[in-house]
């Protein structure tokens, strides 16, 4: 069943993967089938509040881009290799099939047989020599079982046209001869008693018991066929094992999770007009024709917390966005047609899907509200940051009569276990909370780190301003800056690109400015920072 996907943004923070869980739940609530996902590895705040309220993380989103599973290729029903090729031509008139996908007993794909493998079968391989299961036989001569001994039939074709003296003399007949004939009983007869490999009866002649006496003992199959003499001869070859006409070797095909413009190019030049699809097991799945690649099924997504494609899944230009949830700045997401799109200026997107429960009447349940109180008291830094609003706190107010927990207790134990900073390399904690933002034209990139330590910062001061100085050369971000936000005094110590000294002194509207300066008051990067940035960049070009 197809569902729809919902995410946050690129680097995940408690209030991005608590809304998404939260509105996951409400969706499903609403009969609209639709799984929470994340699009990177969840931070240790994230982690302490999903453990301590037992949610699972959500699986982690590569990417939104059209796959082979997205398309809606033909559910062609396979043909196992040990049927019969008379049964697959059936088949294949029966469905008006070209191309016939072929599966072991496992289910995986074994080959691809079509007409003209069919055939080309009939007039380039051996017509004399048979080895086909005693079932295919029956089945391709409409037969009845007289006599059977063995499920594998191998051996050579004989029409016993010739009279019973002639045959003895000729020694055509042995052990391993397949003998199709009408009422002839001294050749039936002779046959049983060299021990044929098969007799075949044509016309639905009667075989007298004595001689299935005689044929038992001696081990003798005996099939009996409607058909003639003639027709039986002229078909008996279509019971050979279609994995033995089978195209077996260097077939194109697809995996499900193949992305669709990896492979356009290879069927647009491919002489092929039919393609099997298999699993990531190799278990074939259906089959994909030039036809399936017009008007693809998109990904249906859903975004939260955010509205800039840079900040979302990557391919998200081939995912069909069906609803935005936000608190943020209006970024530069594009749709082809008109969506809902709910930005809210809160200081928490929670509190956007906690109205939304509740314009629809819907219960939460007592795990989800203590998600959706993490991820107000995160981003409001408990009520701390200037984005926060009377609706954040009326929110949590509401919440809390579903869980009960000590507000300010909780709160100060998911802070110490979002700031604990041991075992993150450098590069690890400048990236934990980071979003890169187009700002007046200028990419620029903004990390902030929460700390209840400030020292754990300021002894690796060096190591800090080096990278953040190679990552703006190597990424090309105009600017990037290191808030080190100390949740307790509700101020930031700042870090910032080293060449860029002018320009962040007028951010911060100081007269000197330095690595690791101390804003006070200064905790949002949404409300605080993002908006001096543009202001002073717009001063620097006008």
């Amino acid at each position: 069943m197809k569902h729809n996907l919902i995410f946050g943004h690129k680097t995940p923070d408690t209030d991005s993967v608590c809304a998404a869980i939260a509105l996951a739940e409400l969706k499903n609530k609403l009969n609209e089938v639709s799984v929470p996902y994340i699009l990177g590895h969840i931070n240790k705040e994230t982690e302490f509040v999903l453990n301590y309220f037992n949610v699972e993380v959500p699986n982690i989103l590569d990417n939104v881009r059209i796959q082979i599973k997205d398309l809606d290729y033909d559910r062609v029903k396979p043909f196992n290799k040990n049927k019969s090729v008379h049964f697959a031509y059936f088949n294949m008139s029966e469905n008006k099939l070209r191309t016939l996908p072929i599966i072991d007993d496992e289910g995986f794909l074994a080959g691809i047989v079509t007409m003209k493998d069919i055939a080309m079968s009939l007039i380039n391989t051996d017509q004399q020599h048979l080895c086909t299961s005693y079932d295919n036989i029956l089945e391709t001569l409409i037969g009845k079982s007289i006599l059977r001994f063995d499920e594998i039939i191998d051996g050579e074709i004989t029409v016993a046209s010739l009279e019973t003296k002639a045959l003895r003399e000729s020694a055509i007949l042995n052990k391993k001869s397949i003998v199709i004939m009408g009422d002839r009983r001294e050749v039936i007869k002779y046959a049983i008693e060299i021990g044929v490999r098969l007799i075949i009866i044509t016309g639905d002649m009667e075989v007298s018991p004595d001689l299935i006496k005689q044929a038992e003992k001696n081990r003798v199959n005996i099939i009996s066929t409607p058909y003639q003499t003639y027709y039986t001869a002229k078909n008996i070859s279509l019971s050979k094992y279609v994995k033995d006409i089978m195209k077996g070797r260097d077939i194109m095909m697809f995996s499900d999770d193949d992305y669709l413009n990896d492979c356009k190019e290879d069927i647009e030049h491919s002489k092929h007009s039919k393609f099997p699809i298999i699993s990531s097991e190799k278990k074939y799945l259906g089959m994909l024709n030039r036809n399936n690649l017009i008007n693809p099924q998109r990904k249906k997504v859903i975004l939260v917390d955010h509205n800039e494609m840079n900040q979302s899944a990557d391919g998200l230009d081939e995912a069909e966005i069906l609803e935005v949830i936000d608190h943020h700045k209006i970024g530069d997401i594009r749709t082809s047609i008109p969506i809902s799109f709910r930005n809210t200026p809160v200081g928490s997107s929670n509190t956007i899907i906690y109205q939304m429960y509740m314009e629809n009447n819907i219960k939460i349940e007592k795990n989800t509200a203590g998600l959706m109180i993490s991820g107000i008291i995160s981003d409001t830094l408990l009520f701390k940051s200037p984005t926060t609003t009377e609706a954040d706190r009326r929110t949590v107010d509401e919440l809390l009569k579903i869980v009960n927990i000590d507000l300010y207790k909780y709160a100060m134990e998911m802070f110490k276990a979002g700031t604990a900073l041991d075992g993150y390399t450098i590069e690890e904690i400048l990236f934990q909370d980071f979003k890169k933002f187009n700002l007046s034209y200028k990419n620029v990139g903004i990390s902030q780190v929460f700390t209840l330590d400030i020292n754990q910062i300021m002894n690796k001061k060096d190591e800090f301003i080096s990278l953040i100085d190679t990552i703006t050369a190597d990424k090309e971000y105009y600017l990037m800056i290191m808030a080190v936000t100390d949740i307790v005094n509700e101020g930031s110590y700042i870090f910032y690109s080293s060449d860029k000294e002018r320009l962040v002194k007028a951010i911060f509207e100081e007269e000197t400015i330095y690595q690791g300066i101390y804003i006070d008051k200064c905790v949002s990067r949404k409300k605080q920072i993002v908006p001096r940035i543009i202001n002073a960049l717009k001063a620097m070009r006008g």
